[in-house]
């Protein structure tokens, strides 16, 4: 027999309170797994199991987790799945801790409640598109119902699709917000669900905040309309999309190149994601015939069955594209992550062989070809502008600069970059731009790191590069001797235990009242700390205020150009450093052993910081 949970009054109980003195018959192997579950816990899952709303289904599985399974029950309703920043993404299941119809529900419903409000009187529409991650397609549907239940028009894609996709449908339709059901490269366990604003980035303040607030305050899953008007919920046109394949043409310079590189070879995977659904036709219909796709991995699937994880960041997920590159003697690789806004690459070195290009790499390549083209064709009017986040190599800073043209500096994450270009719209043009985790744009009618773009752009470099009798690796072996050798490294250290987020908060702390004089062998001669806003030249004392947000970021710049980054995570007791190194490059074949003299240099300042043994 399965005995409910029976909530009672919990004033006179202690804080945790066993899960036993609250049903019985008590079962002896219920006994010996038991954990110690709080009153809080136990009004979630009663209020679920009580709640008409929730499918007979999930109580069951609520059932089981209290007979079978205390563990899985707390894990499931020991808080609810924050609505951060961003939106939501947390592991599938049942539970307010799990990404389910109920927590996608009632965030939908916030979203709703926060829209009405913010465009009262109006028609109001929102664009919904989903990857290939298990029940994406269940969970766009769920908050259809729910935005067309109330009284919003729906704009929901038939199948899979690019995020980018969904940033350049919103400002098409003409909407007031979008979401994307993904959950990025997490794994399979996972998905998510990203807002963006009618600008078509990612939401910033203060509808971010406006919006969790509404979430937050939607009182349980009985206030959520899920009974949708089927009247309201339309497929996105087809002329959608065909305006967003015009408008990448539109970027293209290199035509006739592209053209005369048939002999060029390009292997793609999307990874089992949305990408196989538009990459292969963007670079098809502007005339790259030696297109090889990896069949293995072209069918969407949830699972990810072939890889560890979709993370093109990782050479694990490239493998089976490396694979079939060296079977056909390709010259590039390219690879996307399921919701297709990243994008990694790997080319042939001056060896041929296959080298995986990291995030700053590609963008430096993306960047100086783009204003090199502008340069030749003299496009530049004097408002021109790239952006990158303060993470990202400075090495973008110093091509820009050879070219006249400005930059920007944001926080970490693509939406920022995007706030910029709405800020800037109708003053300055903004050209292209990334960030080191292998997100780039070009142009302004994206606003958010876009792979299937991205993914055109530098098969064109590739296709420039051969016309003109050189390799991607020989172009970026050149900007190197010019601007000299940036090499990055990240260290993300986890600091396990209830007291990890204090260890991080005293880390930094420590940073910021005893800074290091030097690092590597290098002057610290800047300091610029991102919570105060300020940067501090070491030398003079001098104070400059930053025109950044407030984070808690600090960063070491280094006499010789080199810069080291700390940046917390706000939400888990993580912590990553950003090592950029700067060295001098006289000639491609020094390339290897400046990259390990740099690589040298970081350990040292690892320890220096006392990270070796972190």
């Amino acid at each position: 027999m399965v005995w409910p949970l029976v909530l009672m009054n919990t004033k006179h109980f202690q804080q945790n309170i066993d899960i036993h003195s609250f049903y019985l018959p008590i079962n002896l192997k219920f006994m010996e797994t038991s954990v110690e579950l709080s009153q809080d816990i136990i009004a979630k899952a009663n209020a679920w199991l009580q709640s008409p709303s929730v499918d007979e289904s999930s109580k069951q599985s609520i059932r089981d987790m209290i007979s079978n399974d205390q563990r899985a029950l707390k894990e499931s309703f020991y808080s609810d799945l924050e609505f951060g920043t961003g939106g939501l993404r947390g592991i599938m299941g049942v539970g307010t801790m799990r990404m389910n119809k109920y927590t996608v529900g009632m965030a939908t419903q916030g979203l709703a409640n926060y829209i009405l409000k913010q465009f009262p009187g109006q028609t109001n529409k929102v664009a919904i598109a989903y990857d290939s991650r298990n029940n994406s397609r269940f969970f766009s549907d769920t908050a259809a119902q729910v935005l067309s239940a109330n009284g919003i028009e729906v704009y929901l894609f038939d199948e899979l699709r690019p995020t980018p996709v969904l940033s350049y449908t919103v400002r098409a339709l003409g909407c007031q917000a979008g979401i994307v059901v993904t959950a990025s490269h997490n794994p399979k366990e996972y998905n998510g669900y990203k807002v963006y604003w009618n600008d078509g980035a990612q939401v910033l303040p203060p509808h971010d905040k406006g919006i969790i607030t509404e979430v937050r305050s939607v009182d349980g899953i009985d206030s959520v309309k899920f009974d949708g008007n089927s009247n309201l919920i339309k497929s996105v046109p087809s002329s959608v999309e065909e305006n967003y394949f015009s408008e990448i043409k539109r970027t293209v310079f290199a035509l006739d190149e592209i053209k005369n590189a048939s002999t060029l070879k390009i292997v793609y995977t999307s990874i089992h994601g949305a990408g196989i659904t538009m990459v292969p036709r963007a670079l098809n219909e502007l005339g790259f015939q030696n297109i090889s796709i990896v069949e293995e991995q072209a069918v969407p699937d949830g699972n990810f069955s072939t890889v560890e994880s979709p993370n093109p960041e990782e050479r694990e997920a490239l493998s089976l594209a490396l694979k079939q590159a060296e079977s056909i003697q390709a010259d590039m690789v390219l690879g996307t992550d399921p919701d297709t806004d990243r994008v990694g690459i790997a080319v042939r070195n001056d060896d041929g062989k296959l080298v995986l290009l990291n995030g700053n790499q590609s963008a430096c390549l993306l960047v100086y070809y783009e204003l090199m083209q502008w340069k030749q064709r003299n496009l530049f009017k004097g408002n021109e502008y790239i952006a990158k986040t303060i993470v990202t190599t400075d090495l973008l800073e110093e091509i820009a600069g050879s070219f006249g043209v400005k930059w920007y500096d944001t926080l970490t994450g693509f939406k920022y970059i995007a706030g910029v270009i709405r800020e800037l719209e109708g003053k300055e043009r903004f050209i292209a731009g990334g960030e080191e985790s292998y997100g780039y744009s070009v142009g302004e009618f994206v606003r958010d790191k876009d792979a299937v773009l991205s993914s055109v752009v530098l098969c064109e470099v590739a296709a420039w590069c051969h016309a003109n009798g050189k390799t991607m690796w020989k172009l970026l072996m050149e900007i190197y001797q010019q601007f000299g050798l940036y090499h990055e490294a990240l260290l993300s250290l986890t600091i396990k235990g209830l007291d990890g987020i204090e260890k991080i908060n005293s880390m930094m702390s420590h940073l910021r009242s005893t800074p290091p004089a030097s690092l590597g062998g290098s002057e610290v001669v800047e300091i610029r700390d991102i919570q105060k806003g300020l940067s501090v030249n070491v030398r003079s004392g001098a104070t400059t205020k930053l025109m950044l947000p407030s984070s808690n970021v600090l960063q070491f710049i280094l006499a010789d150009g080199s810069k080291v980054s700390a940046r917390p995570s706000g939400t888990e007791p993580k912590i990553k450093f950003y090592f950029s190194m700067k060295e001098p490059l006289r000639s491609g074949g020094d390339y290897t052993a400046q990259v390990e003299k740099i690589e040298s240099r970081i350990l040292l300042i690892q320890k220096e910081l006392g990270l070796k043994n972190a």
